[in-house]
């Protein structure tokens, strides 16, 4: 039934701001930039990671109703060096939210709060290096 991750999306207040962020963390452009009524950018979506994962972020005017605090599921994306990814997040200008914790031989998991309110979870994953034969 479930046949992969097709696209995660974060929402954001300040689209402007949240595409200047986001372009600084991944270290490129969006590859889709839509517009509203008003010009702003009301959706983007970048590609990213191993797999080219769709990661859209959402102006907060045309998303499903939200509790305005970091809610929902967490997704944990695969970094090689997690002390250094939670560092670089948190010079960015995140909060923490969950400390790097270690669940298990190969896995440890660390999560944050972007400057807009999302939950963006980091983790490293020898099953992810596994799959692709690293």
């Amino acid at each position: 039934m479930l046949r992969g991750l097709t696209t995660v999306n974060f929402i954001a207040d300040d689209m402007t701001a949240a595409k200047r962020w986001y372009t600084e963390l991944l270290g490129l452009e969006p590859y889709f930039d839509r517009a509203g009524p008003d010009g702003t950018p009301a959706y983007l979506e970048f590609r990213i990671g191993d797999y080219a994962h769709e990661f859209g972020i959402m102006d907060r005017r045309y998303a499903p109703h939200r509790s305005g605090k970091p809610d929902g599921a967490i997704v944990y994306w695969h970094v090689d060096d997690i002390n250094g990814a939670v560092d670089r997040l948190l010079e960015l200008g995140a909060t923490a939210y969950e400390p790097v914790t270690e669940r298990g031989p190969g896995f440890v998991t660390a999560a944050v709060v972007d400057p807009f309110g999302n939950i963006l979870g980091v983790m490293f994953n020898q099953h992810y290096l596994d799959v692709l034969g690293l």
